[in-house]
């Protein structure tokens, strides 16, 4: 998910509140989906009629799209439910939510969060999200592999229930195969590659979401993950660990956009940056968005992706629900309906996110709507990209990481 990600520090509050109703509707919803009533034809039954408020980062036009266009109509006609997407940065949905605990707000103004990483760590752990709910779910159970890594872990944090897949994601490298042919398998090829194009390379400034990733997948080409996944959270353990890539970093600034002394302030901006010609070199943790923006004419028909020979760093976005949510069950099966086969296949075709369904539950038909997806020019097979996927550092460390290279590498 590209978002900024920042650590919202709460200090829990050990007040238990008890979620009250003021209306029919909603406190017949509230109840029902806490009960821990299992019959899902009876949370779809007090749902009808609702309006489910989706938060979430708003920056994606083509994703805006298909949830105003594809998702929420289906919504309707199936459930005669209302879906109200909230564009807003997840750090004013945490504080938001930590206002509204706060406050004592036992039925609040969100539903659903499209959030992953370190900002579900941070949700999770002040008792801002609502849970366990995903074993409630029909298309979790029919769909989803429970046993799989990364539908129990998010950034090495135990999800429990609280959060659903929505997407996958994984980071992959761009260029324009008509302006610099090269295709750097690694950090020290990187060097050399922006040796030659100096000041036409740059990466998002920490804490932009794919800036940081970028990052970490260099620590991870030079120094190797496996020794982070049971790392503490410790500033001078991870420091002296990726002390071999800071020193990289710092090694490459001055072939950089601006020598390094400072970096584009956003992923838009270096994609604005690539499109526009000022760069020849991209990045992105949607694999498959060059075929989109090629099409819209924003990249050049020659662009195309890579991976680093060690693999790319990739992880899943997910969907929680707030704790104080008015109406947990109209937000359940919105969920319920993103896990459906169809839907997962509609987001592949038209947003080109990688689906979280395990291909091996799927029936002949349903692998069918999968197969039939054009992921486009200048991509890699889905096949491909999985062989060369790494998983995620443990969130507690990403914002350590950010702030040492705030520190060490920015101008340096």
């Amino acid at each position: 998910m590209k978002k900024k990600i920042t650590q919202i520090l709460i200090v829990m509050m050990t007040i238990t509140l008890l979620l009250t109703g003021c209306g029919q509707t909603t406190s017949t919803n509230t109840s029902t989906a806490t009960s821990g009533n299992s019959d899902f034809d009876a949370i779809i039954k007090e749902a009808k009629g609702t309006t489910v408020n989706f938060y979430g980062w708003g920056g994606d036009d083509l994703r805006n799209k298909w949830l105003d266009t594809v998702v929420a109509p289906a919504l309707k006609k199936k459930y005669d439910i209302t879906l109200n997407r909230v564009p807003m940065d997840i750090d004013q949905i945490l504080s938001k939510l930590s206002g509204e605990k706060q406050a004592g707000t036992t039925k609040g103004s969100i539903d659903m969060i499209w959030i992953n990483g370190e900002n579900f760590y941070s949700a999770k752990e002040n008792g801002f999200l609502y849970g366990a709910f995903t074993q409630k779910l029909p298309n979790f159970q029919k769909y989803i592999d429970a046993n799989a890594k990364e539908n129990n872990y998010d950034f090495g944090y135990p999800i429990d229930g609280y959060e659903a897949p929505y997407g996958k994601a994984q980071m992959v490298i761009i260029n324009d195969s008509a302006v610099a042919q090269e295709t750097p398998k690694n950090t020290a090829e990187l060097l050399e590659f922006a040796k030659k194009y100096k000041g036409k390379v740059t990466y998002p400034a920490l804490p932009d979401f794919t800036g940081s990733a970028f990052v970490r997948n260099v620590i991870c080409d030079i120094v190797g993950y496996e020794q982070f996944a049971t790392m503490p959270a410790d500033k001078e353990t991870v420091k002296q660990s990726i002390m071999p890539a800071i020193k990289y970093l710092k090694e490459l600034n001055p072939y950089l956009w601006k020598e390094g002394k400072t970096f584009p302030a956003t992923f838009a901006q270096v994609d604005n940056m690539f499109g526009d010609g000022e760069l020849v070199l991209d990045m992105s943790y949607e694999p498959y968005s060059v075929t989109t923006k090629i099409a819209n004419g924003k990249y050049p028909a020659t662009a195309k992706t890579f991976l680093f020979d060690k693999g790319t760093i990739g992880n899943t976005n997910y969907i929680a629900i707030a704790q104080n949510s008015p109406n947990k069950s109209g937000a359940m099966v919105a969920v319920n309906e993103i896990l459906s086969a169809e839907m997962q296949a509609s987001q592949f075709s038209e947003l080109k996110a990688l689906p979280v369904v395990d291909n091996t539950k799927l029936s002949d038909s349903e692998k069918k709507l999968f197969d039939s997806v054009d992921t486009g020019k200048g991509t890699i097979a889905q096949k491909d990209l999985l062989a060369k996927r790494i998983p995620e550092m443990p969130a507690k460390l990403v914002p350590i990481i950010e702030q040492i290279w705030q520190e060490e590498v920015v101008g340096k």
